[in-house]
């Protein structure tokens, strides 16, 4: 498939600058037309340099018109670019538009890319299994490279050397049960700090009489969970939960609010339909911001990272450290088949925040979902109290890592709200490294292939009462088989499945479940002063809850398991 890059070879700075005052009018009109126009004047004006004839494999155009899933009528060239310029959200115009179609594939071209959205879990078995060395690749885009230097990491990284160099690496170094071991104690260190920050809010609150007659407080449970999950992957990867000085209370300081909130940033920017990703020659105007805003966000994380990996290096060359004590010794330490470092520094730089990025947002907006569907049903919030008193035995103890394979019902409760309230739209993309033929249709090469969280998780085809919340569902009658948060047969995503897979599912349904048993266990929780229910209603431009979670948080055990904490 030719780019656009090389259908549109400038031939100098002249026919460049001819078409900013177009693309100018694009930014302050958003005119469909307009829009229709700027590509097409670009394409005729360049036309003479165009040599080669665009192609999709060994399948003529006729062949693709008639066998692609169904979708909105591209425009020529330009495809369905108008429509995600005029439709934002992008994301909430597909879905719209596949329910509108009834089907559950769907085409959209988006200049030279097939994008395929996919809402059927028997589709997306097709897709992921028995199609799965096919779809293994990545797209290119501009804020992948920036969150991967370009390119050097695993999750956004396309299907190559690079890719399958980093994968061993930290299959074999990294994401495994023996290293989940080592580092137990930095895990129990934020688990316990989680408590100690809550009931420090609860004792303030009391003494300065912020809630009448009542030792609670007012607790933001989106920055509770963020930094949580923020605070165990900077122990576990830079042996550190502040990068400042952090707060007495146990609370995040600047540093660890900006460091969390650049990457939930660049996470929501990340696939973001952005037109340049579809027409590389646009990004030299930015149109849209994203990489500005990208770009930023990035120089921050970085900010942070590098002066810390930086040393590291340099106390290691020294002899300075004689023994490992985090994952970022760990990468430092690998080594390859002929005993040389398996990893450059730049690599590891940008592995670092790959996992960084996998681990901050997933648990995080899980455990907010599952509190606030949980605060507007107390009977299930009961009965996941009552299950955890059973389980440790008494108010005296706080949950261990241990507890948690007999916490079916918390587990459900979890698994329901990765269901029903998925961090992102759509799944990681899916790209074509061959032509295909998937639930009937053909699929060309380097198509997107998009399967979307939402859409299975809500589809009424496959759950009976799909918004409503129910952990019940995910519990086998009559049985007390462990519950798991993974789910292999598609029905909704928690974990990315397949050759590209999530490498750190145990990880990540360790956090998710013991983020919410501690929260469970640790207090009891009732909705604000003055509102009867928590309002559950989406952003509108993302999955996360249009309002952060805000809840009474009162201490329901024992002092003195508060008092042990540090």
């Amino acid at each position: 498939m030719i780019s656009f890059q090389t259908l549109l070879p400038w031939s100098s700075l002249t026919d460049f600058f001819a078409i900013i005052p177009v693309a100018l009018l694009v930014l302050l009109s958003h005119s469909t037309i307009v829009l229709v126009l700027l590509f097409s004047l670009l394409f005729l004006v360049k036309s003479k340099h165009i040599t080669k004839k665009i192609s999709y494999g060994q399948s003529n155009n006729a062949q693709l018109a008639s066998n692609l899933p169904p979708g909105p009528t591209p425009w020529p060239i330009i495809g369905n670019l108008p429509e995600i310029w005029r439709n934002k959200p992008t994301f909430r115009w597909i879905l719209g538009l596949m329910k509108q179609l009834d089907t559950d594939i769907a085409c959209i071209r988006l200049g030279n890319t097939h994008v395929i959205p996919v809402t059927c879990p028997e589709i997306a078995r097709e897709f992921l299994k028995k199609y799965d060395s096919v779809f293994a690749s990545r797209p290119l885009t501009m804020a992948t490279a920036y969150a991967s230097s370009n390119f050097l990491s695993i999750a956004p990284t396309p299907w190559g050397d690079q890719w399958k160099k980093m994968r061993k690496v930290v299959a074999s170094n990294i994401i495994n049960p023996q290293t989940l071991r080592w580092l137990l104690n930095k895990r129990m260190e934020e688990n316990d700090n989680l408590v100690r920050f809550i009931y420090n809010q609860c004792i303030n609150s009391t003494k300065h009489g912020n809630i009448a007659n009542s030792s609670g407080s007012v607790i933001d449970l989106r920055l509770v969970t963020r930094q949580y999950t923020g605070n165990v992957i900077r122990k576990m990867m830079f042996n550190t939960r502040y990068f400042g000085k952090g707060k007495e209370d146990g609370g995040p300081g600047k540093e660890e609010e900006e460091h969390v909130d650049s990457l939930f940033t660049v996470l929501g920017n990340v696939y973001s339909f952005a037109l340049s990703d579809y027409v590389p020659w646009l990004r030299l105007l930015d149109l849209e911001g994203h990489e500005k805003i990208v770009s930023e966000c990035m120089r921050i994380i970085n900010g942070y990272h590098d002066p810390i990996i930086d040393d590291r290096v340099k106390e290691w060359n020294e002899g300075q450290r004689k023994e490992p004590e985090d994952l970022l010794d760990a990468f430092l330490l690998a080594k390859d088949s002929n005993g040389k470092p398996a990893l450059s520094i730049e690599e590891i730089k940008a592995i670092c925040t790959d996992l960084i990025f996998a681990t901050v947002d997933n648990p995080a907006n899980a455990v907010e979902w599952a509190m606030a569907e949980m605060l507007n049903n107390p009977e299930i919030l009961q009965k996941a109290t009552m299950e955890i008193d059973a389980v440790v035995g008494n108010k005296d103890r706080l949950v261990q890592e241990t507890d948690l394979p007999k916490l079916n019902y918390i587990t459900a409760c979890a698994r329901e709200a990765f269901r029903i309230h998925p961090i992102a739209p759509f799944n990681l993309p899916h790209v074509s490294n061959a032509d295909a033929t998937v639930a009937g249709y053909f699929i060309p090469k380097g198509s997107h292939v998009l399967l979307s969280r939402s859409g299975l998780g809500r589809n009424p085809k496959v759950w009976d009462e799909p918004l409503t919340f129910k952990p019940e569902r995910h519990l086998k009658e009559g049985s007390s088989s462990k519950v798991d948060l993974t789910e292999q047969e598609l029905r909704f995503i928690s974990f990315s499945t397949g050759r590209r897979g999530c490498m750190g599912v145990a990880l990540g349904t360790e956090l998710t479940i013991m983020l919410l048993a501690r929260l469970i266990q640790g207090f009891t929780w009732n909705v604000p002063p003055g509102e009867s229910k928590i309002d559950i209603s989406e952003a509108e431009d993302s999955l996360s809850l249009a309002k952060p979670l805000h809840a009474i948080a009162t201490p329901r055990l024992s002092t003195s398991v508060y008092s042990t904490l540090s």
